[in-house]
């Protein structure tokens, strides 16, 4: 059992503050997510795009913006801070928080295989607030297998790049103004590169997609006829070869599953309390609580020890494997216990049963998270 002490306390108290503000705005943008100009002056986006910048690109906070209880920003981010901070603000909606233009996965890359100049870029383009960033790396074709990935880099001619391909279900990305895209520079796994895209740019199109759930997170599609891409821009120069692409990709995106568990078991326990409000004699609701919290202590856990190794990929699988399962669980049965025409007259719960469903797909599918859960019992991820 993970004790929380007092900075994360804090953290966590802070989140509960502006978990208010996002649930008020979370109808309104799953019914519009293009119209985000009412959000986007809020105090709760500017915390949360500041607060996920690093400290040496973060700008001052105005003065009317303080932390809520007092909290300091911290300089970097840990899992468990993550964990404790997002589970909070995904009792509010989650959603939102994707809606709000902050560093959010891209940003985690740029900070693992981006050069100074890079990160320069890369940050400095999301001051004030006004530009999304994204991360392409599944396609329509191969989903998120990155070996069969299709889009490609193509040398110019004079040092540099040019960018032929598409990407598919990538969060912001037609309203994206700077972002990272995988693509190869040959067949070989090692040529599997990320390159800082800034957009619009020649040869670039995207389109927002429909979706039913997580409306916010403005899935899209990109495709690039020949976008250039200039060579100071190719993500991980300076490393050795092997740790230039997919290394820095798996390493991102074991600290990305475990944002994707907390926002499972905040939307489930968020629905948990509101089923509790509406109908206090619901079958199933002490159990549908045990779960919920079961699955906050699971993440902690999950959380300290991928602090302790970032590179064992094995607890984030199953933290979010298990994590999607109870959420989704959480969703049928408040759907069940609410009644004949309850989502109906509950608006808010009927969006969050949908949203639920979408965590499935994020950061690999759970037939995915399976074979990730499988290989580490065969290598001893699981011990310890």
């Amino acid at each position: 059992m993970i004790e929380l002490d007092d900075h994360l306390r804090g953290v966590r108290d802070a989140a509960r503050e502006l978990a208010e503000d996002l649930r008020g705005r979370a109808l309104a943008i799953d019914a519009d997510p293009e119209a985000m100009d009412q959000h986007l002056n809020s105090d709760v986006f500017e915390l949360l795009r500041i607060g996920e910048t690093p400290a040496e690109f973060r700008e001052s906070l105005p003065g009317r913006l303080k932390p809520p209880g007092g909290a300091s920003m911290p300089d970097r981010w840990t899992c468990l801070m993550n964990a404790v901070s997002l589970i909070e603000v995904a009792r509010g909606d989650l959603a939102t928080v994707l809606a709000c233009p902050a560093p959010g996965l891209p940003g985690v890359l740029v900070d693992v295989l981006g050069d100074q100049a890079q990160r320069e870029v890369f940050f400095r383009r999301l001051r004030g607030g006004r530009t999304w960033p994204f991360f392409a790396m599944t396609e329509a074709t191969h989903g998120s297998d990155a070996g069969a990935m299709d889009t490609r880099f193509e040398p110019d001619g004079s040092g540099g790049w040019l960018l032929y391909g598409s990407k598919r279900f990538i969060g912001n990305a037609a309203r994206g103004g700077v972002g990272v895209v995988f693509g190869r520079t040959g067949r070989s796994a090692l040529s599997i590169r990320a390159a800082l895209v800034e957009l619009p740019a020649p040869g670039w199109s995207g389109t927002r997609l429909e979706t039913v759930g997580l409306r916010g997170a403005y899935l899209s599609e990109l495709v690039f006829e020949g976008v250039p891409v200039a060579p100071e821009m190719m993500l991980g120069s300076h490393l050795p070869v092997a740790q230039r692409g997919l290394w820095g990709a798996l390493k991102t995106f074991n600290q990305v599953r475990l944002r994707v568990a907390s926002g499972a078991v905040g939307t489930a326990l968020a629905m948990v309390e509101y089923v509790g409000e509406h109908r206090k004699t619901a079958p199933g609701l002490d159990v549908a609580i045990a779960r919920a919290e079961a699955g906050r202590e699971a993440l902690y856990i999950a959380a300290a020890r991928l602090d302790r190794d970032p590179e064992r990929a094995y607890w984030s699988s199953a933290v979010k494997l298990a994590a999607v399962e109870m959420g989704v669980a959480t969703g049928r049965w408040a759907a069940r216990v609410m009644g004949p025409g309850g989502l109906l007259e509950h608006p808010l719960l009927e969006k969050w049963c949908r949203d639920v469903c979408a965590f499935e797909f994020m950061d690999g599918t759970s037939n995915m998270q399976r074979l990730h859960v499988e290989r580490g019992y065969q290598t001893g991820d699981a011990d310890g």
